[in-house]
C-alpha cells in the first residue's frame, strides 16, 4: 500500500486508516462484537492499513482496551493514534483540558494500548474554562518526556452551519493558531467526504501550507456513501445516526443521487469496484498529506477500504464527483 506522512516528522502510515470507534461507541451495540472487531483489526493492519484511530472516551476505554491486545501482539506493525480531552457521564459529555488531568489520561491510556508510547496524541476538545495553551504544553511534555511522538488536534464547528461556508472551520484555525505557538501541531483530524467536502475551504489548505498531516474523519459518510443503507431503515437508539440530521428517512431517500454518481463512476473502474472505495479515493485525491479514517469493524469492509489506495481517479470522475448534488438534512 502507498505510504503517507503525517507532519514535519515525517510520521509514515499507510495511505487509508481505520478508525476503532464502531468497534465499542456511537453505533449499534447490538453489533458490537469483540472477536469480530479484533479481526478487523489484525486485517488492517495486514494490509497495510497502519494507522488506528481511537479515542479514550470511546466505550468510555473499552475502544482503548480492544486496541491494546492487538497491539500486545503487534506494536511494531501500528501508528496508534488516541485522543484525549473529553470525559464521559450517563448523560453528558464534558471537556477537560487541565494539565494534570492531561498526564493522568496519558497514562491511563498507555496501560490501556498496553504500549510505551503514543504515535499521535490528539485533543478530541478544548476545555472552554482552560486556556488551550496550557492544555497543548501539558501535551507537549508528554512529548519531551518520550510518552507522545506528536501531536494532533480535532475540528470543531463540524456540525454546525454547513451554509456559512469558509467560516465553518474559523474556530479550529483560532486554536491552531494559537498552539502552534506552544508546540507543533503534527495533524489536523476533520470531517471530509464527498458529501461534507466544508475543509476543502480552508482547513485543509491551511494544513497543506504548513505540512501538517489531515486525518479525514467519516470520509464513508457514517456509512451512507457506501450505498449499503437503505432509506427508513431505522437505527437503534444508541446509534447516534437515529439523531443526525442526513438519516432521517426523508433525507436519506433526498441523497441518493450522490450514491448513484458514486456507482456511476464506480462502474467504469470495474465490477469490482464499490461506491465505498470510490468516495475513499476521492479523499485520497485531496492531497499527498491525506489520509482517510474510515470506520469499520468487520474485516471484509477493511479488506475493501484498503483496495481504494489503488484507485487512481481521472479528472472526468473528479469533475462529474465535484458535480454531484449538495446533501441535503433535515435543517434544509
Amino acid at each position: 500500500m502507498e505510504r503517507r506522512t503525517i507532519g514535519a516528522g515525517a510520521l509514515s502510515v499507510g495511505a487509508v486508516g481505520l478508525g476503532c470507534m464502531p468497534m465499542s461507541w456511537a453505533y449499534s451495540t447490538s453489533r458490537q462484537r469483540g472477536d469480530e472487531s479484533l479481526r478487523a483489526v489484525h486485517r488492517a493492519l495486514d494490509t497495510g492499513s497502519t494507522l488506528l484511530d481511537t479515542a479514550d472516551m470511546y466505550g468510555p476505554f473499552t475502544n482503548e482496551l480492544l486496541i491494546g491486545r492487538v497491539l500486545k501482539e503487534r506494536r511494531a506493525d501500528a501508528f496508534v493514534s488516541t485522543k484525549v480531552g473529553l470525559l464521559v457521564g450517563e448523560q453528558h459529555i464534558v471537556a477537560n483540558g487541565r494539565p494534570g488531568y492531561v498526564k493522568r489520561a496519558c497514562d491511563a491510556s498507555l496501560r490501556r494500548l498496553q504500549t510505551d508510547v503514543i504515535d499521535l496524541y490528539q485533543l478530541h476538545r478544548a476545555d472552554p474554562e482552560v486556556p488551550v495553551e496550557e492544555t497543548w504544553g501539558a501535551m507537549a511534555e508528554l512529548v519531551r518526556a518520550g510518552k507522545v511522538r506528536a501531536l494532533g488536534l480535532c475540528a470543531v464547528g463540524v456540525r454546525g452551519n454547513r451554509r456559512s461556508g469558509a467560516r465553518l472551520y474559523d474556530a479550529t484555525l483560532r486554536q491552531l493558531q494559537r498552539v502552534q505557538q506552544v508546540f507543533p501541531v503534527s495533524a489536523v483530524q476533520a470531517e471530509l467526504s464527498v458529501w461534507s467536502p466544508e475543509a476543502l475551504r480552508t482547513l485543509l489548505p491551511w494544513c497543506e501550507a504548513r505540512g501538517i498531516g489531515f486525518l479525514a474523519a467519516m470520509p464513508l459518510g457514517n456509512g451512507f456513501l457506501t450505498g449499503t443503507l437503505t432509506p427508513g431503515q431505522g437505527f437503534e437508539p444508541d446509534d447516534m445516526r437515529a439523531r443526525h440530521p442526513r438519516f432521517t428517512a426523508e433525507m436519506m431517500a433526498a441523497n441518493q443521487p450522490i450514491v448513484v454518481g458514486l456507482r456511476r463512476v464506480a462502474a467504469r473502474h470495474g465490477e469490482a469496484v464499490t461506491p465505498a472505495q470510490v468516495a475513499l479515493a476521492w479523499v485520497l485525491a485531496q492531497g499527498p498529506h491525506v489520509v482517510p479514517v474510515p470506520g469499520a469493524k468487520q474485516e471484509r469492509w477493511v479488506a475493501e477500504n484498503a483496495r481504494a489506495a489503488d484507485l487512481r481517479l481521472s479528472p472526468e470522475d473528479l469533475a462529474e464527483l465535484a458535480g454531484l448534488p449538495r446533501a441535503r438534512g433535515s435543517w434544509d
